[in-house]
């Protein structure tokens, strides 16, 4: 890792000349890890530069170009960061032209930690460690292999412990509408706990993460109650992926399913080369 840290430091370096910041981690004060803009004015703050705990960097990235549209930056991103970036950028919530990619290859641990089928960039014109084959989650595999039955039990059981504390929306780089139907009454019952039907905000929200979601975990890591939300979204990315032949963030061209307007003969279905 010290010598992935280094060469990191080291493009850094090289990039911040021609950039306004570069948002990476860094250990602040009580040695928590947390996202940070490093600025060629203070260029000594990279002695603070950190890889590890992974946090939402692209989700701070969003709060920046909020304010600051036409800001130019470089972005460190691992291979899921680096997939979230892609789909906001076909969602036109950033400008590629832009942003610098420094893509952060993961580490065998890392990627076992995430279950993480692809630990990877693939876009990143600036790279940083070598890239490794993806693990298996067997938590997906053990909840695929369960009955249609044994399925509606467990996500129900999930679903009754949340607290409905918005972590998971708040913390998703993919979630930016201007207005969340999660918090409209007509489907999500605010101010009551337990909610009367917890599975409605969940289902809610896995509609609206469709052809969206890019394995980044930031929901599941987030959320008090422990709810398995990226195993979730996972097979959904499934099906989209069976359905459209749609993997978010893995080509950089094609259009998401829900950006298409469907002619005939113009977007195929089942049957496609995944």
């Amino acid at each position: 890792m010290t010598d992935r840290l280094t060469t990191l430091r080291k493009t850094i370096e090289n990039v911040l000349p021609n950039v306004e910041g570069v948002l990476a981690l860094r250990i602040g004060p009580g040695g928590i890890t947390a996202p940070h803009l490093f600025s060629k004015e203070h260029s000594e703050e990279l002695d603070k530069l950190a890889l590890w705990p992974k946090e939402p960097v692209p989700d701070t990235l969003k709060i920046i170009l909020r304010a600051h549209p036409d800001a130019k930056l470089a972005i460190v991103c691992r291979g899921c960061e680096e997939r979230g970036i892609v789909e906001m950028f076909k969602h036109s919530q950033l400008n590629l032209d832009n942003l610098t990619l420094i893509g952060l290859q993961c580490e065998q641990d890392e990627a076992e930690f995430c279950r993480c089928a692809k630990p990877f960039t693939v876009h990143s014109k600036l790279t940083v460690g070598e890239p490794i084959e993806g693990v298996p989650d067997p938590l997906t595999a053990k909840i695929e292999a369960m009955s249609q039955p044994e399925k509606q039990a467990f996500w129900k059981q999930e679903f009754e412990h949340c607290i409905k504390c918005y972590g998971c929306r708040n913390i998703c780089p993919q979630c930016f509408c201007n207005i969340c139907a999660l918090e409209d009454e007509t489907w999500v019952e605010t101010g009551r706990l337990p909610m009367p039907n917890p599975s409605m905000y969940h289902m809610v929200r896995a509609m609206h993460m469709t052809a969206k979601c890019v394995a980044c975990r930031e929901c599941e890591e987030t959320c008090p109650a422990d709810i398995p939300m990226a195993v979730h979204f996972r097979l959904i990315a499934r099906d989209v992926r069976e359905m459209f032949n749609y993997e978010p963030g893995a080509s950089m061209d094609q259009k998401p399913p829900q950006l298409l307007v469907l002619e005939e003969g113009e977007y195929e279905r089942s049957g496609l080369p995944h």
